[in-house]
């Protein structure tokens, strides 16, 4: 009898369940995954400690086409003496501190320190902007409707992520076997400590998912000397900028359901209507100081009555910027995305959605909570949500509700030392912004499709084009940075890309300054040799076998046993392969318009680009000591004569 009731009551509660999704609580969420979110972030495997001695071949492999005979000489000497001495002493305490901390990985620590102990300002240096395409119904391009849908389904993702009802992020190699509704009904019954082995087994890779909960209510809060990560759940508001003025209002009730998407559609109209002034002293600039000094004015604030207001922004779901000017170009669109006006974006928050006057959208994020891959996920779901199913309509009345009461203006109270510092952090934006030079282009020759039949990797002619291009404006081949996701693993980060090769320098002084020696075969034959090693850099990196991390890893372990820094970190080509004067990112998305990020040093160029089936758009960033426009008419001239070569042609310097 009693198991009778027992199995009557869990019938009972499922079909409760079912109901509330499948009716009201449909609306809450975007999907329910049968897998569980976090199904396989505890059987993830570890990011491997490479071996050192295969490290130090990298390394060497690198350095090779940066140096001339007798630097390389005197570099080799110093790597293979680190080899043998302290570096195999720090290679060991690495690996034996690794074993005792299986939660995590090696670089996790180190890459957070790196991050949160920086002190330059995040904008430009740290933060990289990703922009939406625009709303392929057009009339959903408006304002006020698309920061009402985004927003709805920016909440939409973070409860089904909450709820565990995410798709897990899966990397299919196989996907007619592994992304099945067959194969997910199996696995789930799989225990969380071998799903990931399940997953293996059909060729599909599941990925760390672990940054996932920085996403919402998160803040990089300034502290002297390292910063600190922030997250408030239970907070319940949405922050948002106009005009350099902060509003919240509520976008959870208490019973923590979704606000209703037209009493958002009526605050947000509330707020877009408001008449009030700038702000004299815009509060948004100190988030772009250096971190000490905002620390220290953070701290005036504090001591100054705004508690209250600042622990509204810090713990607000996240920060919704809304510009009140449309986009010119690609260039204004760059700018605004990445910087914007210093005025109307809170740098610190986990991310800035921004929309502009016209319904361009776009996310800026800060970088030390977590990578591309988690807000490329967002920005996906977020961007197919409102698209396909969009909260509100053209049509749509916002709700009778009293805005005044509901949205709530922060007011800062700002002494004399704060103005003054407000006044300060603006003159070094705009200073900083003004410095700043971005510009792109998209070719239309080719893509992805043709390099694919050519069996080239699209990512690898990329960066032989920017080597290539490089090479052509300035002579030389110098450090070059690729981001590459480790996510394969658990607690996993980025790895580094190489791109400057031996086989790229080669090639690069075959096109630019050697084209009569060379058939158009044997271009082809450079190129190809340049795509084979490319593609093998990039599978050890993926696999947490490049590098960059390793030895960062160590000197971290050195510096923090105060051990002597070794000669090895003190030559000057390990300072010259980390000034990394071509730093490059990329991405490809049907909800992504384009990319980028500020130059990682002040003589470098960030490049942001996208190879899609048969053009390829490239963003770049530059200060005044190098021409950006120079150097992106230089890629358009590389990427022509490549391809021309794929095709064939024959053709000149």
């Amino acid at each position: 009898m009693a198991a009778r009731q027992l199995l009557l009551r869990r019938l009972a509660l499922a079909a409760r369940w079912r109901r509330g999704y499948s009716s009201a609580g449909a609306a809450e969420y975007l999907h329910r995954s049968i897998v569980p979110t976090m199904h396989y972030q505890k059987s993830l495997p570890r990011l491997p400690v490479p071996k050192l001695e295969d490290t130090i071949r990298r390394y060497l492999n690198a350095q090779k086409p940066l140096l001339n005979d007798d630097q390389f000489r005197k570099t080799e000497e110093l790597a293979h003496h680190f080899e043998k001495g302290i570096g195999r002493e720090l290679h060991e305490q690495l690996v034996a501190q690794d074993n005792q901390n299986k939660h995590t990985s090696y670089i996790t620590g180190p890459w957070f320190d790196m991050y949160l102990k920086s002190r330059e300002p995040v904008v430009l240096n740290f933060n990289a902007f990703m922009s939406f395409n625009p709303d392929p119904k057009s009339e959903y391009n408006d304002q006020l409707i698309r920061a009402t849908n985004m927003t709805f389904s920016a909440l939409r993702f973070m409860k089904t992520f909450r709820a565990g009802y995410l798709e897990p992020e899966v990397f299919h190699l196989n996907p007619e076997k592994s992304d099945t509704q067959m194969f997910k009904k199996i696995i789930r019954f799989v225990p969380s400590s071998l799903s990931w082995f399940g997953a293996y087994m059909v060729n599909a890779y599941p990925l760390d998912m672990s940054q996932y909960f920085r996403l919402f209510n998160s803040t990089r809060l300034p502290k002297l000397n390292k910063d600190e990560l922030y997250t408030d759940e239970k907070a319940k508001h949405l922050l948002v900028l106009r005009n350099g003025n902060f509003y919240v209002f509520d976008v959870i009730d208490r019973d923590g359901n979704i606000l209703k998407p037209s009493e958002i559609q009526a605050h947000l109209k509330y707020i877009l209507s408001n008449n009030s002034p700038a702000p004299a002293f815009p509060l948004g600039y100190l988030s772009s100081e250096n971190r000490d000094t905002w620390a220290l004015l953070r701290k005036h604030l504090l001591d100054n009555g705004n508690e209250e207001a600042l622990q509204k922004v810090d713990s607000a779901v996240f920060c919704l910027s809304l510009d009140d000017f449309p986009v010119k170009d690609f260039v204004h669109l760059s700018h605004t995305m990445l910087h914007g006006d210093g005025a109307n974006r809170w740098y610190d928050k986990s991310f800035n959605l921004i929309i502009t006057k016209d319904g361009t959208a776009g996310i800026n994020f800060e970088h030390s909570w977590g990578d591309g891959v988690a807000v490329l996920r967002f920005q996906n779901e977020v961007f197919k949500d409102s698209t396909k199913t969009p909260a509100i309509s053209p049509q749509s009345q916002p709700a009778s509700v009293d805005s005044s009461r509901a949205v709530q203006k922060l007011d800062f109270k700002l002494n004399d030392a704060l103005k003054a510092g407000i006044t300060k952090a603006k003159q070094k934006f705009d200073a900083s912004v003004e410095a700043l030079s971005l510009n792109m282009i998209q070719f239309h020759e080719g893509g992805k499709d043709l390099l694919k039949q050519k069996k080239l990797s699209p990512d690898a002619v990329a960066q032989l084009a920017f080597q290539m291009a490089f090479f052509r404006q300035y002579n030389q081949t110098v450090a070059t940075y690729e981001s590459c996701s480790t996510a394969a693993f658990k607690h996993g980060r980025t790895e580094t890309i190489r791109p400057a090769s031996i086989h790229t320098k080669k090639c690069s002084e075959a096109f630019v300054g050697e084209l009569s020696k060379h058939s158009t075969e044997e271009l082809q034959k450079l190129i190809a040799e340049c795509s084979k090693y490319h593609g093998r850099l990039t599978k050890e990196a993926a696999m947490g076998q490049g590098f960059d991390r390793h030895l960062f890893g160590l000197r971290y372990l050195a510096l923090s046993k105060g051990i002597a820094l070794p000669d090895f970190y003190q030559d000057q080509a390990y300072a010259r392969l980390n000034h990394n004067i071509i730093s490059t990112s990329t991405l490809v998305s049907p909800a992504v318009q384009l990319g980028g990020f500020g130059p990682v040093v002040s003589d470098g160029f960030g490049v942001g680009y996208q190879v899609h089936d048969d053009w390829i758009g490239c963003n770049v960033s530059s200060y005044p000591t190098r021409n950006g426009k120079e150097f992106l008419q230089s890629i358009y001239k590389s990427l022509e004569d490549i391809f021309n070569v794929l095709k064939g042609k024959k053709i000149s310097s």
